[in-house]
């Protein structure tokens, strides 16, 4: 008589079963720091959030630096499908670059305003504790790359570009008003590398 099933099956269910779970407890702690900020992080509150025991917070994640740190990478991860997916709808086309990156960058700072914040705070975090330092660079990487994808020769707009769009995000994030599309276009549209 045979009992179970395939166990290379059961081995499987309980790794997807365990990735959900890790995966809950990432993006309920991106929605913690989105409500409270980095001093809301405790197991006890992304568990909360997560409506799972403080103890699998535990299980996942060795400490909460190790739970930021997945955090960051999740949300670079994130940014960088978006990049991908908007470089390949302007390829050598400028003019498509600067109105495709206002949109996306409107989208940030109006839609999207709690989790933009809550990565940025995630980002500057990196600066006071090192264990988030490779995870922040990761984004400047990914970003760096997403301006030698749009053809550019030019060194000092590969830096320079992605240094002045998370200026452009963090400004928008303070505004009174989060701006629209046409607010960020004169700015990118004097940023674009030439080729």
């Amino acid at each position: 008589m045979t009992h179970g099933g395939n166990p290379t099956e059961h081995s499987d269910g309980r790794r997807a079963k365990g990735e959900r779970r890790r995966r809950e407890i990432i993006d309920a702690t991106l929605r913690v720091i989105e409500r409270d900020g980095i001093a809301g992080v405790s197991h006890r509150n992304i568990a909360r959030e997560a409506g799972v025991p403080p103890a699998s917070v535990v299980y996942y994640f060795e400490s909460i630096d190790g739970v930021l740190i997945a955090t960051l990478l999740e949300s670079c991860e994130t940014m960088i499908a978006e990049l991908r997916e908007l470089t390949e709808k302007v390829v050598d086309d400028p003019e498509g670059w600067v109105t495709a990156t206002a949109e996306m960058l409107s989208r940030m700072v109006r839609e999207q305003r709690g989790r933009t914040l809550a990565e940025y705070e995630l980002y500057l975090l990196a600066a006071r504790r090192p264990a988030l330092r490779p995870a922040a660079r990761r984004w400047i990487e990914v970003a760096t790359g997403y301006v030698h994808d749009t053809g550019t020769r030019n060194t000092g707009a590969v830096r320079a570009l992605p240094a002045a769009i998370d200026g452009l995000l963090m400004q928008a994030l303070i505004a009174e008003e989060p701006p629209g599309p046409e607010e960020f276009r004169p700015a990118l549209a004097h940023l674009v590398p030439e080729r």
